[in-house]
């Protein structure tokens, strides 16, 4: 058996193609599989590149009893010559030769993994969580991660190549608690006082405009301590970029421009621009969404004025009141599939979105039936199916309560049934715009308009006067980038006049001085000649997750958090020295230490 001195590779294993055979090569990885048949032994080494098939011939004992050692997961150096399998692996792209080994070397061993290292591994999320290290080892993993780089240096190279500078913002900031709740960091040097982690680099990359870099792009790490969605995550990263002396179309083209290069570089799709756009209104009225899968119909329909005055007083009554409304989706051709059973399993899926309920119409050829089919005739029922465009086996679903509740519940019930019944087709990439966000809305629990977006979106320019006597009905000049029903990236232009700037603080109910103490020094910056400025954010992980096809934001990340934000591989948060407490001022307290 020949010695390997070193460790040195010749090519990847995914590399090896018919061209190389005859060559000599030295491969290094983990052994995926080992099967001794006997005869011979063949290995399956695999790196992220890819899985090569290794033979080791009895003709060398020495090498041959070696390779009879090997076990899933060792890492091993191996030598051989190239050559043409005989029964070729049209599954593998190196399935049309093999390496013929003649020294092997075995650089590290590894104890029975917890999980088979493979793509349709059985074991629950936690256990691969646990051992993350291993998960990523799955090809799978690997191509997902391999997907995220390309996605980010596309976006590197396209912003670099119109004009946008890279520039890093902090991570140890100062907490503006307007938003998510901010994670907080203690300072050791100001003892009482607190750094907190950015939930964007938002107002950093506000004053770079400022400070006149014009065009700023970064791929930013955000922190925000809310509660998990498959969606969501406490850290996550975000393609951020800002442009100067720009309006809405300007940010929206060039972004644009972005989506058209990265879904043809990484899918191959391509993107029509430009994009269609949505005022929020209508997204709402259509699709009870702002952020609306229009990859099928089944859009909402406005009913109130059916409804008023008529016998069933809970629907009169809530078509009469101002900001309530009665509206129905068509679930076209499902009256069959839609039994009594399904159907009052959906009153108390709505009901999980504050709905009182869902009333329902099955559309037959002759007659109509239904849960509210008492309190009308057959002529009125029939005028309803027809402004409904709905015929002979059809079910209509109709909710009745405030604008709020029938957009949420019969928006996530179009979704619901579309996925329950497969109306949605897969293949599709429906990417649109959505526009003219209001610029505030009430918060009861805190009892004072709070921004829809953040504090710095700057009101259309004809809604301005509002912010003083309706603040509700100003809107803002931002917009929404939705890909199939998922929020992409959002953005607004800021504003940038002071005096803009402290009325919409007014509007939030801050008072002068609050309004100075959380973001004086915005306010101070803009004494100082400011430049119409804008932007947006995409959220890289979603991104990600869209274009692989993935159902969460933790199949794209290399180290995601859990639902309790925790990390099961390295066990954080974790406790930490009495010292290192006692340094930071900071005491825990019985009830804490046992929770």
């Amino acid at each position: 058996m020949e010695t390997i001195k070193g460790m040195k590779r010749t090519h990847m294993c995914g590399q090896l193609r018919s061209e190389h055979a005859g060559q000599t090569v030295r491969l290094s990885g983990w052994v995926s599989r080992a099967r001794n048949m006997g005869g011979l032994i063949f290995v399956d080494i695999r790196d992220r590149s890819g899985i090569s098939q290794l033979v080791f011939s009895p003709e060398d004992k020495e090498l041959f009893d070696k390779a009879g050692e090997l076990k899933s997961e060792y890492v091993i150096a191996v030598e051989g010559l190239v050559r043409p399998r005989e029964s070729v692996n049209k599954n593998i792209p190196t399935g049309e030769v093999e390496v013929a080994a003649t020294a092997l070397r075995i650089l590290s061993k590894s104890d029975v993994p917890p999980f088979v290292i493979q793509d349709d591994v059985k074991a629950g999320e936690e256990l691969r969580l646990k051992y993350r290290y291993l998960d990523l080892r799955r090809p799978e993993m690997q191509r997902t991660l391999k997907t995220r780089h390309r996605i980010t240096q596309i976006a590197r190279k396209y912003y670099d190549e119109n004009g946008f500078l890279e520039v890093e913002t902090p991570i140890l900031c100062k907490s503006t608690p307007e938003g998510a709740r901010d994670y907080l960091v203690p300072s050791r040097i100001y003892p009482g006082h607190f750094f907190a982690l950015p939930q964007s680099p938002q107002l950093y990359k506000q004053l770079l405009m400022l400070a006149g870099m014009d065009r700023y792009f970064q791929i930013a790490k955000c922190f925000r301590d809310e509660d998990l969605r498959a969606d969501r995550q406490p850290e996550f990263t975000q393609l951020d970029l800002e442009m100067s002396f720009v309006d809405e179309d300007d940010v929206m083209t060039v972004n644009e421009g972005f989506i058209k290069t990265v879904f043809k570089e990484i899918l191959d799709v391509d993107v029509q621009i430009p994009l269609p756009r949505l005022p929020y209104k209508e997204a709402m009225d259509r699709f009870g969404s702002d952020k609306p899968d229009t990859r099928f119909g089944m859009e909402l329909v406005d009913l109130t004025d059916s409804f008023k005055g008529c016998q069933f007083t809970a629907f009169a009554s809530v078509a009469e009141q101002k900001g309530c409304s009665v509206r129905a989706i068509n679930a076209k051709g499902l009256s069959d599939k839609l039994t009594r059973k399904t159907l009052d399993s959906l009153v108390e899926f709505v009901k999980t979105y504050r709905a009182k309920g869902l009333a329902w119409l099955i559309v037959g050829q002759d007659e109509i039936k239904g849960s509210i089919v008492k309190f009308f005739t057959q002529d009125e029922l029939r005028a309803i199916a027809d402004k409904m465009g709905a015929s002979a086996g059809d079910t209509i679903l109709i909710v009745a309560d405030k604008d709020s509740v029938v957009y949420a519940s019969l928006g996530a019930l179009r979704c619901e049934l579309a996925q329950r019944y497969g109306l949605i087709d897969k293949t599709k990439f429906n990417l649109l715009w959505v526009t003219d966000f209001p610029l505030l809305e009430y918060s009861e629990e805190e009892g004072r308009f709070v921004a829809m977006h953040h504090p710095f979106t700057c009101p259309k320019d004809e809604d301005i006067e509002l912010l003083d006597t309706d603040p509700g009905a100003v809107r803002a000049k931002a917009y929404d980038i939705v890909l199939n029903g998922v929020e992409l990236g959002g953005g607004s232009i800021r504003i940038h006049n002071s005096e803009l700037q402290s009325r919409m603080f007014e509007a939030l109910g801050f008072t002068p001085e609050q309004a100075m103490e959380r973001f004086g020094f915005l306010i101070n910056a803009f004494r100082y000649g400011t430049p119409p400025h804008g932007g947006m954010a995409y959220g890289l992980d979603r991104m990600v997750m869209l274009m692989t096809g993935k159902e969460s934001i933790r199949d794209v990340m290399a180290f995601p958090k859990v639902k309790d934000s925790g990390e099961l591989m390295v066990e954080s948060p974790g406790t930490v020295d009495k010292k290192q407490l006692d340094e930071l001022g900071i005491a825990i307290t019985a009830e804490e230490a046992e929770q």
